[in-house]
């Protein structure tokens, strides 16, 4: 029996990255994971991107558990209203894992610039895509997990702390979620349901292989390319590590007294004995300490 069959979770953001990996590790742990983002087949976002959330809903169900692909805006609250209405129904108010992984700010950071010289638009648009959506969506999703007494809310970020990630935009819009987890926990805590932040490391995303000019397959090319960061690149992981990751900890029982914290993937891989589908291991915690970066 795999350990999340009969479990019902959603992944929000699920179109590419960290959300496709997540999605497809929890469908390989035997969950029905409804996937859903802006991109879908013959309408891409504004981030023109190829990959589409039909896509990730199939690899869903090729790891062997059941994908569904839900096209929703997450700014929009009448959306995701209405997705969470569509579970409620066609799983009879069963909600067990949501995962909060909205992002879309690929193309708003504009790195090595002080915030007053940041475009504010694109600056305040991140809080919008990245901040707002996560409020909504635990908005409408909580309430299934506090009727049933139990859930588990996942919120992605990127560092386990409240230090600065290089610019003031990116990192106000992923502390946030940080806090985000804590506040829902303790909002969360007398009805049984549990809330906790996740990070990657340095994540091999699809957008991150085309950068270096690299594929899946010649990743490591581009340790030696010269571009800025290459050298860190060979710590870097794929999507399904800290997917796998997050798979093993909603299979665990314990939630309620991890709940509030924040779990980095090389955390959970030292826990749980995850391995990246390449077969490494990678732990960006010991290299980042090493490097000054933690």
């Amino acid at each position: 029996m795999k350990p999340l069959h009969g479990k019902i979770a959603v992944v929000a953001g699920a179109t590419r990255g960290a959300g496709r990996g997540i999605a497809a590790s929890l469908g390989e742990a035997g969950a029905t994971v409804y996937c859903t983002g802006r991109s879908i087949r013959g309408q891409a976002s504004d981030l023109n991107r190829t990959e589409t959330i039909e896509e990730t809903a199939e690899l869903v169900t090729a790891k062997g558990g059941t994908g569904i692909p839900v096209r929703v805006d997450h700014t929009a609250e009448d959306e995701v209203q209405a997705l969470f209405e569509q579970i409620k129904k066609e799983q009879n108010g069963q909600l067990d894992i949501l995962v909060n992984n909205i992002w879309g700010g690929e193309q708003l950071t504009e790195w090595e610039t002080p915030f007053w010289e940041h475009s504010l638009s694109k600056g305040l648009l991140m809080q919008e895509r990245a901040v707002k959506t996560h409020l909504i969506t635990a908005y409408y999703g909580a309430p299934l997990m506090v009727e049933r007494q139990s859930g588990l809310i996942i919120e992605v970020t990127d560092g386990i702390d409240y230090r600065y990630r290089g610019s003031l935009f990116y990192s106000l819009a992923k502390i946030s979620t940080i806090h985000l987890a804590l506040a829902m926990a303790a909002d969360l805590k007398p009805h049984g349901v549990s809330a906790v932040a996740v990070t990657p490391g340095f994540l091999r995303s699809e957008e991150m292989l085309e950068y270096f000019g690299v594929t899946e397959a010649t990743w490591q090319d581009a340790v030696h390319s010269g571009k800025p960061h290459a050298e860190h690149f060979a710590q870097s992981e794929t999507p399904y590590y800290i997917g796998r990751g997050i798979a093993a900890l909603a299979a665990k029982k314990d939630h309620m007294e991890r709940s509030g914290q924040v779990f980095p993937s090389w955390q959970l891989s030292d826990e749980f004995g995850i391995m990246d589908v390449d077969g490494r291991q990678p732990h960006w915690g010991n290299y980042a300490k090493q490097h000054g970066f933690l």
